[in-house]
């Protein structure tokens, strides 16, 4: 009876061609989300929650080391540890949580109320953060979780507006200003925060720090919800044929949905490279970022000052970068672009392993070079993925996407784990991450990329 539908689904007219206030709104909600990445993520959550955790397990507030435990559902886990195993378990979730709200936002004629949803419940529960204090280290935790995985799955809604805000010849540079503007965004929160905490802090009075962290977290809360109305009231709805000719359920349709693609993916197999040499370079990427601080720490021994300088000074360098390769793949195309990040980041890596011990201003210099080509190639990569993704099927594809960027991170820790305790070397170890950078790229290379883009039913821009 379903196939009554499709002469409707077919006289159904295109939809209008996009605005610039519509793009405009699309770039505020990374400007929105960029905070819970950076003051939260990046900056203040490991430490605070890692606090909160050692207090539950009998340690003494600014003790300088904790054997104690804590037993989550009856789980005898080390208070230093409790914060890592939360991020893997929220990565464990997000791998199945995602590509079924991509196949959701498919099915839903209202792609801006699903947005809506994942933005304000994430916000709100880091907003809810205000309530983990003494050694509720358990709430802390469900809050994060909750968080997190709101947070993917509104990215995962967000990223399949691209594809109809522009042509194929528009949409890397609509990418690279999203990208740009997330970083101005966030950085610039994480520097009034950074400067709170420095200012108010005092010695002897780890309360006080602590509290002043809590608040920072909540702030980024805050700033995500009051900057997600934005996008929510500039945005239009732009259901795909399939998305209007639907009239079951839509949360059990999504699940049917996501069955048939993920059995019908295999007849994209250049989609899936991409995706593969995606995974990997990206894993790299994402390695750098995580180690860099303990790198700087453990290795170089610089002090914290240095690294809060380090991370605002990428955040904000990211800016420019993102809109500078933006820039440049309007003249030589996105690959190509990619391409030379790539190489750009490996030559990076190698400069790390030369840096001298208590030594700032080569360190800083590293971090920038890290700002200049860390948004660009992320931006154009996600309008690069744009291109392979079959019409009316961008949440889904999108939420594969958003896994290879947050679930896979794994692989590069495990590899600087591996060698770091084989050679006893910071340096070794991060120097080892080269690889993800050299195999990206041989990967990336071998996508014939105007084929696959063809061969997912669209057209290629003209450079690419």
């Amino acid at each position: 009876m379903a196939e009554t539908v499709t002469p409707t689904v077919d006289d159904t007219p295109p939809p209008p061609a996009s605005t610039r206030r519509e793009r405009r709104g699309w770039y505020i909600y990374d400007w929105a989300n960029s905070a819970f990445q950076s003051t939260v993520i990046t900056v203040f959550l490991g430490p605070f929650l890692t606090t909160v955790a050692e207090t539950a397990a009998g340690c003494e507030l600014g003790a300088d080391t904790c054997d104690g435990y804590v037993h989550p559902l009856g789980i005898r886990v080390a208070a230093g540890s409790y914060y890592p195993y939360l991020i893997s378990l929220s990565v464990f979730l997000t791998v199945f949580a995602l590509p079924v709200i991509g196949a959701i936002a498919d099915r839903s004629a209202n792609k801006k109320r699903l947005l809506g949803g994942a933005a304000f419940t994430g916000a709100g529960a880091t907003i809810a953060m205000a309530f983990v204090t003494g050694d509720r280290y358990l709430l802390g935790g469900a809050l994060f979780l909750v968080a997190n995985i709101s947070f993917g799955a509104a990215i995962v809604v967000y990223n399949s507006f691209l594809p109809q805000l522009g042509g194929p010849d528009e949409r890397d540079g609509i990418s690279s200003r999203g990208w740009a503007l997330g970083y101005l965004g966030g950085g610039l929160l994480l520097a009034v925060n950074l400067a709170t905490v420095s200012l108010l802090s005092e010695d002897g009075n780890p309360q006080r720090t602590l509290d002043l962290a809590r608040w920072s977290i909540v702030s980024a809360g805050v700033w995500w919800a009051v900057f997600t109305l934005v996008p929510l009231r500039w945005l239009r709805d732009r259901p795909s044929a399939e998305a209007v000719a639907a009239r079951g359920n839509v949360l059990t349709d999504g699940f049917r949905q996501l069955g048939r693609t993920v059995r019908g993916i295999r007849a994209y197999p250049l989609t899936l490279f991409f995706l593969l040499a995606f995974l990997v370079f990206n894993d790299g990427i994402q390695t750098v970022i995580t180690m860099a601080s303990q790198y700087g720490t453990e290795e170089l021994r610089l002090e914290q000052s240095t690294l809060i300088v380090t991370i605002l000074l990428v955040q904000f360098l990211a800016f420019g970068g993102a809109l500078l390769l933006g820039a440049l793949a309007r003249r030589i195309g996105a690959r190509k672009t990619v391409l030379i990040s790539l190489v750009l980041w490996a030559g990076v890596i190698l400069g790390v392993f030369w840096l001298p011990a208590e030594a700032p201003l080569p360190f800083m210099a590293l971090g920038a070079c890290i700002g200049l080509v860390l948004g660009g190639s992320q931006a154009l990569s996600r309008s690069l993925f744009s291109q392979l993704i079959p019409a009316g099927k961008e949440g889904e594809y999108y939420g594969f996407y958003e896994i290879s960027d947050r679930g896979t991170s794994w692989l590069g820790p495990l590899a600087f784990g591996i060698v770091f305790q084989l050679t006893a070397s910071y340096r070794v170890g991060l120097v080892s991450l080269v690889g993800f950078f050299v195999v990206g790229f041989l990967l990336l290379l071998a996508v014939p990329m105007r084929r696959a883009i063809i061969a997912a039913g669209n057209t290629p821009p003209r450079v690419l």
